[in-house]
């Protein structure tokens, strides 16, 4: 109750600030236009009280994954927007106490202040503040409409020296956090695999996250995914949200019937699940392994993954490629111990779905909390490639980093 009682007044004292610039750039308006602006600013905020109540007052977690979704989003959109307006309205109040302090010391100099220039200042500060709200909340509104499902298809070539001939040019679809639980348009999903088809891979990988908590979140999605095909099949691995560590269970016993029931639909996916396991893949009498293992993530994140286990077997493989869903995996255990694995695929970090990505300059806030968080990346011999990811959890949609289907060929160096 403290709780919703603190964001409450949070979001009362916000609104009511912002509400100041309402009403002075609507002050000169007519009548009707001027009250449905002033009274229909406000119905954000009865809405916004009345989810809280219902969050707080009733069990969020007999929510649906979807319903809490868009809760979250709409609560962060309305009110991260309007800080912005804050923030220039708070300058102004602060430059205005500044000049009202300077005015007082020098009332008698020859430059008084007008009170119409005021009113003109106060209008286009107003103005101003509002504009700063705007611009966040439509870019964000802009990246659910278009930026969820703008899928990219990312080219990548790795040369291997020791890549056997008979793999020379083999191409390698990933897919990874597919967070099937947030996915609110099927059409688009349905057209993002055919995307990833349409190049006709040899071999397809799938780096984790198939679900928010839920193994039920895919249900409606397996006519869609079971669509992805490949010569040399599909290997797959788990994240950290497939064992459903975020959810409130009932008890123990249900908790893991949901993690059968991930594996199950792995299954019915047509996806080969490697549990800390290994596959080797044969062309033309040669071989090359693939290492799968369950979530292991640095940052706090769970370690069920078993490297040496999943390793076990492989130590003749010419080549060594890796699914593991955590790229902090990668310098804690593989660059560390493993040297001969060759090419580790990996997801996780979304790219945070948000970020700048422009030629070779990139940017986004995942930086700052993994140091490989998007694309290729090269030590010594050894690379690693994270994908930034085919869904989106929390906010429903992506701003300058759209979801990827990532095509990397290995040729021989």
């Amino acid at each position: 109750m403290i709780t919703l009682v603190i964001l409450t007044l949070f979001f009362l004292i916000v609104d009511y600030y912002v509400f100041q610039a309402v009403l002075t750039v609507s002050q000169n308006w007519s009548t009707p236009w001027k009250y449905l602006f002033r009274y229909g600013f406000w119905v954000p905020t009865l809405i916004s009280i009345v989810v809280l109540l219902g969050w707080f007052v009733g069990d969020p977690y007999k929510w649906s994954a979807t319903v809490k979704t868009w809760v979250i989003t709409y609560l962060f959109a309305i009110y991260f927007s309007k800080l912005f307006a804050v923030i220039v309205l708070f300058a102004e109040d602060m430059s205005r106490g500044v000049r009202q302090v300077i005015a007082y010391f020098t009332k008698y100099s020859d430059a008084p202040v007008s009170g119409a220039e005021t009113i003109t200042r106060s209008e286009f500060l107003s103005k101003t503040a509002l504009a700063a709200a705007a611009i966040p909340f439509g870019t964000m509104v802009y990246g659910i409409i278009s930026g969820a499902h703008d899928y990219r298809v990312r080219r990548e070539t790795v040369r291997l020296p020791n890549l056997p001939k008979a793999f020379d040019g083999l191409k390698i679809a990933q897919l990874s956090d597919i967070h099937s639980g947030s996915f609110f348009n099927k059409t688009a999903v349905k057209g993002g695999v055919e995307m990833a088809l349409a190049e006709k891979p040899d071999v397809i990988f799938f780096t984790g996250d198939l679900v928010n908590n839920e193994a039920s979140e895919v249900k409606d999605y397996i006519d869609v995914f079971n669509k992805l095909k490949a010569p040399m099949g599909i290997y797959s691995v788990t994240g950290n949200h497939d064992y459903g560590d975020y959810h409130r269970w009932p008890n123990l016993k249900v908790k893991q019937q949901n993690f059968r029931d991930l594996i199950e639909a792995h299954r019915l996916l047509g996806f080969n699940l490697l549990m800390n396991e290994n596959h080797f893949l044969e062309l033309g009498g040669e071989k090359i392994a693939v290492i799968g293992i369950e979530n292991w993530g640095g940052r706090g994140f769970a370690k069920y993954g078993k490297l040496d286990e999943a390793y076990r077997g492989t130590e003749e493989a010419a080549t060594k490629l890796l699914l593991s869903h955590d790229p902090s995996h990668w310098d804690a255990q593989v660059i560390r111990g493993y040297n001969d694995i060759d090419l580790t695929f990996s997801g996780h970090t979304h790219g945070f779905q948000f970020g700048v990505e422009i030629g070779n300059f990139k940017w986004s806030p995942s930086q700052y909390a993994y140091e490989q968080w998007a694309g290729l990346y090269q030590k010594g011999s050894q690379y690693l490639y994270v994908n930034r990811g085919f869904g989106y959890l929390g906010y429903p949609g992506r701003i300058g980093m759209p979801p990827e289907i990532t095509i990397l060929e290995l040729k021989r160096a």
